[in-house]
């Protein structure tokens, strides 16, 4: 949380209420309502949390973008975009033995954003749209199926291992949204893996000096996802948004603890 400013750097106010109709659940609609894989995910966190945000409109406190993290993405998709127009697998795919090659689409740009576009698929027993924006899509040319990627850029003195890499709490949520990106484009009628891989860049930081360069070591971790939650969890999410009731507070979300404890002080 920090202070809100302008473009010139002048204090402004905070408006903490949403203003745009479409982001705010109606009650007892038959409309369409989209859903971002982020939501869901915090749906999954915290239902009061995404109640109170959803049907409320109570907007979540700014956070400032990751730009490294957006520069090694943006560097990675243009890597395999010079790949995907010549129909050929990247060498570090090669390297770990994976017959994968990027996957070629009219619509892949258009997949890749979250704010613009996206991936989605529209749950017709609740009329909840769920859509989200992939990093990659690869092909498995034996198996003719689609492959999820997610890049993740890091910086840990910790080598990258599956087993670890999978199994720490931080990274939890890493899995479910690539549940929810299977998920999605199955729905979309395509033929896809159960095995979605991590893309994983570690920033080095063993080097004597930094040279105007960051060096990376490169590891693939695969991930066996698991949609099976998913259609159960639609439901939930939805007569989450139909309570007229606030969900009970979460004694394990910071927010909801924060806020509680807040009125107290008051």
């Amino acid at each position: 949380m920090g202070l809100k400013r302008n473009s010139k750097g002048e204090l402004a106010e905070v408006t903490p209420l949403r203003t745009r109709k479409g982001s705010i659940y109606t009650k007892g609609s038959n409309e369409k309502f989209k859903i971002s894989r982020s939501k869901f995910s915090n749906f999954l966190d915290c239902k009061r949390c995404f109640y109170l945000e959803r049907v409320k409109g109570l907007k979540d406190p700014g956070m400032p973008g990751w730009s490294l993290n957006s520069a090694v993405d943006e560097l990675l998709k243009k890597e395999f975009d010079e790949l995907r127009k010549q129909k050929k697998p990247h060498p570090y795919v090669v390297k770990n033995n994976l017959k994968f090659i990027p996957f070629e689409h009219e619509k892949m740009d258009h997949w890749r954003n979250a704010l613009t576009g996206g991936i989605s698929f529209l749950d017709k027993n609740t009329n909840i749209e769920i859509h989200g924006g992939v990093d990659d899509i690869w092909l498995d040319e034996d198996k003719k199926e689609l492959v999820v990627v997610d890049y993740k850029a890091q910086s840990s003195n910790v080598k990258v291992e599956t087993e670890p890499y999978l199994s720490n709490i931080y990274h939890f949520g890493y899995k479910i949204q690539m549940d929810i990106y299977v998920y999605i484009l199955r729905k979309m009628d395509f033929k896809v893996s159960d095995i979605a891989y991590f893309y994983v860049c570690n920033g080095e930081k063993s080097y004597d000096k930094f040279d105007d360069k960051l060096n990376f070591t490169t590891t693939l971790v695969p991930y066996k996802t698991d949609t099976s939650w998913i259609d159960d969890k639609i439901i939930e999410m939805k007569k989450t948004l139909d309570s007229d009731s606030v969900p009970e507070i979460n004694k394990s979300c910071e927010n909801c603890m924060y806020l509680n404890t807040g009125k107290d002080f008051i």
